[in-house]
């Protein structure tokens, strides 16, 4: 008996799945072993700016995984399995409004980390070695092929006025994590975001914009399902 053959929207969600859990597993083994000691990182209210060998592995860990890169990365990484699972075992099937909500975030959460990397962070950012490959994973690879993918094989028809606004839970838990870290610490991973170098009036100022500029990007995102949608029904 011939194996049922695979939908394409299953490679497509797969190849994004497995690149960002790439670029995510690169970038917590270099982390946790601490392979390249911070010579970068020059500011102490910044993560990083112990790290190395002689950190405690927890609180390498603790900076790795209060990253909004770190964040977007994993939603996308989680979503694009979830949709490749469905894809395989139940293909053309309604998606659950909750995938949905978290597919909506990922899109607008990865899209602001590729932003804010190639504008704000990428003239500064220095790599060394497989830190590269880590890097591009994160930052510009796995952004990219999230968004093609979305575009390419959906799914359509999806999201809502709604969605956009669930959306917002996911960096807004980003938000609060960081910032209550960051009371406590007195550690930020942004430089544009660093309360104790700039004060809480410039980085709560300079999150809203981040903020704003996501939801614009949810209802872009809205805005193209829509217009996505009409044209392949005409198709």
């Amino acid at each position: 008996m011939t194996p049922p053959t695979r939908p394409t929207s299953f490679w497509w969600y797969a190849a994004s799945a497995g690149l960002a859990w790439l670029g995510l597993a690169v970038s917590l083994a270099l982390n946790l072993t601490g392979f390249y000691d911070s010579d970068i990182v020059t500011t102490p209210s910044r993560y990083g700016y112990a790290a190395g060998a002689a950190t405690p592995i927890p609180q390498r860990l603790a900076d790795w995984v209060s990253y909004f890169t770190i964040w977007s990365n994993i939603t996308v990484a989680v979503v694009a399995t979830l949709l490749a699972r469905r894809a395989r075992r139940v293909p053309g099937s309604p998606t659950p409004r909750v995938v949905n909500v978290i597919r909506l975030s990922s899109l607008v959460m990865i899209t602001i980390t590729g932003l804010v990397y190639a504008v704000v962070l990428a003239p500064t950012s220095v790599q060394r070695g497989i830190d590269n490959l880590s890097n591009s994973l994160l930052h510009q690879v796995t952004p990219i092929l999230a968004i093609v993918v979305w575009l390419v094989v959906g799914p359509r028809r999806e999201f809502c006025w709604r969605t956009v606004l669930l959306s917002t839970l996911l960096p807004l838990t980003w938000i609060l994590w960081m910032l209550a870290r960051g009371a406590a610490t007195g550690t930020y991973p942004y430089d544009f975001i660093n309360a104790k170098a700039l004060g809480w009036s410039t980085a709560l100022t300079n999150l809203g914009g981040v903020l704003l500029l996501g939801v614009v990007m949810a209802f872009v995102f809205l805005g193209l399902d829509r217009l996505l949608s009409r044209r392949q029904i005409r198709l």
